[in-house]
């Protein structure tokens, strides 16, 4: 449910960025039996519209559409916060077990470990990590880990659970070049590697290229998307599904 709010919230932003590049006033239509008027409408006053200027009442009937659109999002965001507040009590009183500071979390954790004891041993062993910007590490996992956005979160909900060992941001040496992928990855029953890559900002021509070369590195150093290194992507219009990162752990992992 959060994460269908997050996308609700990122197309209602979408509606009124667009919504703004539209010219100001409404649109009313008027029909005289076969015969359609259009009027430009400040609220106060209405002006005619002539048929050779159709252009602006394309756009004032896209905006309109947009503004019912952007409602209509609102109120299936308002649906979704009264069920959050009427059922987030016993979300959070089930993860609450498993903190780190709850005494059920050590028995708990063999329902949500690594089968193998070498890749339980390898996911909470020390390790390099990404040293940039910690401050962005705002959003908590079940697994206790600390990442960057709602959807890694989201990512390392789905491999905690299904026991798959994970480390986040750890260091990959890849020639003379030191990278941290967002999740390293070992499969559960043969240990194999892989590397998993959100690319959430995808709408950003600097972080676009930032992302390709990064793949480029990839590539270079013998890792090759689909094989062994996963990829997923967002823009602000396209942000990731849930049902897609379930179908990557079923088809890789489990």
């Amino acid at each position: 449910m959060l994460f269908e709010r997050q996308r609700l919230e990122e197309k209602i932003k979408s509606a009124q960025q667009k919504i703004h590049e539209f010219p100001d006033g409404k649109l009313i239509c008027t029909r005289n039996k076969n015969y359609i008027k259009w009027y430009q409408s400040n609220g106060h006053n209405r002006t005619y519209i002539p048929k050779e200027n159709r252009k602006l009442a394309e756009q004032l009937a896209a905006k309109k559409y947009l503004t019912l659109l952007e409602d209509s999002l609102r109120n299936e965001q308002k649906a979704i916060d009264f069920y959050l507040r009427h059922h987030a009590a016993a979300v959070d009183s089930a993860e609450q077990l498993l903190a780190d500071t709850s005494e059920y979390a050590e028995l708990l954790s063999p329902f949500f470990s690594p089968l193998s004891q070498e890749l339980h041993d390898w996911m909470y062993s020390p390790f390099e990590h990404n040293e940039k910007n910690p401050e962005q590490l705002i959003h908590k996992t079940i697994s206790g880990n600390f990442v960057r956005s709602k959807s890694e979160a989201f990512i390392a909900m789905l491999l905690h659970i299904n026991r798959i060992p994970f480390r986040y941001e750890c260091a990959l040496q890849l020639g003379e070049t030191t990278i941290f992928p967002d999740f390293t990855i070992r499969h559960p029953e043969t240990g194999q590697i892989y590397y998993w890559e959100h690319f959430g900002l995808m709408d950003n021509p600097a972080y676009c290229k930032n992302a390709f070369s990064k793949l480029q590195l990839y590539v270079s150093g013998g890792i090759i998307p689909t094989i062994h290194l996963i990829t997923t992507y967002e823009t602000l219009e396209n942000p990731l599904s849930s049902e897609l990162v379930e179908n990557i752990v079923q088809q890789y992992f489990l």
